[in-house]
C-alpha cells in the first residue's frame, strides 16, 4: 500500500509540478488580415490556441484549436514565431507555448462558445495591442519585427 501512495504522489508530480504545452496560431487571411478570438474568461482578445492534447503533435493542435475557436480551416503552417514558456505568461498555470504564423481560409465561426465569445479579423494597424490577453502582445510584436523568440 506504502508503495502505491508513493506511485500516485509521483505521477501527480509529475502532472501538477510540469509545464503544460500548448500552442498559439497567428492566422493570416489570404487578404492579410489577422484573426484574433474574444476570450469568455477575460473578455480580452487573442490569439486563438490551447493546449496539445495527448498524443497530438503540433500542427495537429494548430488545426483543432483553430478549427474549434475559429472556424478557419489551416492551409498552412508558415513558421515557427517563437517558443514562450515565462512561468508568469499565463494566470492559470505553467505553460510552454509554441507560436505559429499559418496560412487560414474559410467563414469565422466560433465553434467552442464555452472559450470563445467573438472571432474578428483585424488589418494589422487595427490590432488592439496592449490590452491583449496572456502575453499575446509580445508574441505579435515580435512577429511583426520578424523575430523567431525563445523565451
Amino acid at each position: 500500500m506504502l508503495q502505491v501512495k508513493r506511485y500516485v504522489q509521483a505521477a501527480l508530480g509529475l502532472i501538477i509540478r510540469h509545464p503544460i504545452a500548448g500552442t498559439s496560431i497567428i492566422p493570416i487571411l489570404p487578404d492579410g488580415r489577422i484573426v484574433l478570438i474574444q476570450r469568455r474568461d477575460n473578455g480580452k482578445w487573442s490569439l486563438p490556441g490551447g493546449m496539445v492534447d495527448w498524443g497530438e503533435d503540433i500542427p495537429t493542435s494548430v488545426q483543432r484549436e483553430l478549427a474549434e475557436e475559429t472556424g478557419l480551416d489551416l492551409i498552412k503552417i508558415n513558421r515557427l514565431v517563437g517558443v514562450y514558456s515565462d512561468p508568469a505568461r499565463d494566470p492559470r498555470f505553467h505553460s510552454i507555448c509554441v507560436v505559429v504564423e499559418a496560412d487560414v481560409d474559410g467563414k469565422l465561426q466560433a465553434q467552442d462558445t464555452l472559450e470563445v465569445m467573438d472571432v474578428q479579423a483585424f488589418l494589422p494597424t487595427d490590432i488592439p495591442q496592449g490590452n491583449l490577453s496572456h502575453d499575446n502582445d509580445r508574441q505579435l510584436k515580435n512577429y511583426f519585427e520578424g523575430l523567431t523568440t525563445i523565451a
